[in-house]
């Protein structure tokens, strides 16, 4: 697995990775991380830069909120186990 970029974001830690011909976005917040694995096959040719583009405000928005869904079924697992 190659590292291709990391992308500057204040909510988490963004890094495109290419194995295997796709590429791998992966969102960092803590001990959380969420990845989504796009085919080279599925791009037009723009390579990481069509990637950038589908990183967009409103996908942003979902990731971090995904974070906060995660972090909240995490603690509530761990709160079970007391």
């Amino acid at each position: 697995m190659r590292i291709i970029a990391e992308l500057p974001h204040p909510a988490c830690k963004i890094t495109l990775f290419n194995m295997n011909q796709k590429y791998i976005v992966k969102f960092e917040q803590g001990p959380l991380e969420q990845s989504y694995k796009i085919s080279e096959l599925d791009l037009t040719g723009g390579g990481a830069n069509e990637i950038f583009q589908l990183i967009d405000d409103e996908f942003m928005a979902t990731v971090i909120e995904r974070f906060a869904l995660m972090r909240q079924d995490f603690n509530a697992a761990f709160k079970r186990q007391q």
